[in-house]
């Protein structure tokens, strides 16, 4: 309806009538939105939505336990911090973890075990140093 009654101004100034009837439309939406924000609809309660999303506080501690995981893999040597990344992070099998780095499947569950045992003798001494 809007396109028929400009239809009355409208000029050719070269340009395509598409653009005329596109720019009617886009100021239409305009108005709807401005109408929108502008009259809001009372409800009664508020929704009932829940937002899950962290924190700042969490996202900070999440942060931070990232850091020291990482700090912890660095004390691997790279094979075992190679193994751990693809079983547990990428999360292959021992099979498909051996199979990408040439080796068999019992020594990458051996090389697992004593990575993981390092892990926690070097996390014990951290707790120790820091208490």
């Amino acid at each position: 309806m809007a396109v028929l009654m400009a239809l009355p101004r409208y000029t050719d100034r070269g340009l395509p009538f598409e653009a005329f009837v596109y720019r009617i439309a886009a100021n239409k939406v305009a108005d709807v939105r401005r109408g929108a924000m502008k009259d809001p609809i009372p409800t009664e309660e508020f929704p009932a939505v829940e937002d899950l999303a962290p924190g700042p506080e969490e996202r900070a501690i999440s942060a931070d336990e990232a850091v020291r995981v990482w700090d912890l893999l660095a004390t691997l040597p790279e094979q075992q911090r190679e193994i751990l990344t693809l079983r547990v992070a990428v999360g292959m099998t021992a099979e498909q973890t051996a199979s990408s780095l040439g080796m068999t499947a019992v020594a990458v569950r051996v090389a697992q075990h004593r990575a993981l045992a390092k892990l926690r003798e070097t996390l014990l001494k951290q707790q120790e140093a820091d208490q």
